[in-house]
């Protein structure tokens, strides 16, 4: 479970682990399924997808991917998404474990501003349970389901979630494809900013 980024330099291939994150339902899986499915079929593996009654995440999804050589480097990645359900700490905790870049996926509908609270405090907790914290984390936040009538202005989940970190943000429509490959690219190349001044 642990792919913390590594650089094999006899290979030439760096590893980095890329976690979705967020509240239940807000669309984790479905930016998973959206970028395996647009991706060349060459440069991914197989997704795993372990889910139950209602497609609620049960444990994670899964799959790697090739996204090509960058300064000589062959980069690869693995992607995952955590469940949401609040009785899943444990396991998102393990989920967390090596990883690199986080993207936290916001249920833009205003009656989910309080899970999407605590899904944010609870991802601080479980980085600080690995001597990590949001600020030495490349995040990225996706405010999805930008479609919904009930949809909470930008500027509001802004000052909600982002007000003192002022990271990178994406409206997002997953089911749609809208949103998702930006906000992957983006923390993609979070992550390779901070191997940079890493090595």
């Amino acid at each position: 479970m642990d792919f913390k980024m590594v650089i094999d330099f006899a290979r030439r291939e760096l590893v980095c682990k890329i976690v979705y994150y967020g509240p239940t339902m807000s669309g984790k899986t479905t930016n998973l399924t959206v970028l395996h499915r647009k991706a060349p079929k060459e440069t991914v593996g197989r997704m795993t997808s372990l889910a139950t009654y209602g497609d609620r995440t049960l444990f994670f999804d899964f799959f790697p991917m090739d996204v090509g050589v960058v300064n000589g480097l062959r980069i690869k990645l693995q992607l995952y998404t955590v469940p949401g359900q609040p009785f899943y700490v444990a396991t998102r905790r393990l989920v967390l474990n090596g990883v690199d870049g986080v993207v936290f996926v916001a249920d833009s509908d205003m009656r989910r501003m309080k899970d999407n609270l605590e899904s944010l405090r609870d991802l601080q907790e479980n980085l600080a349970s690995y001597g990590k914290s949001l600020d030495t984390t490349a995040i990225v936040l996706q405010y999805n389901k930008r479609d919904l009538p009930s949809a909470a202005p930008v500027e509001y989940m802004d000052r909600l979630l982002n007000v003192t970190r002022n990271w990178c943000s994406f409206e997002s429509v997953a089911v749609a494809g809208v949103g998702v490959l930006p906000t992957f690219k983006k923390v993609l190349e979070e992550v390779l900013q901070r191997l940079k001044w890493q090595t």
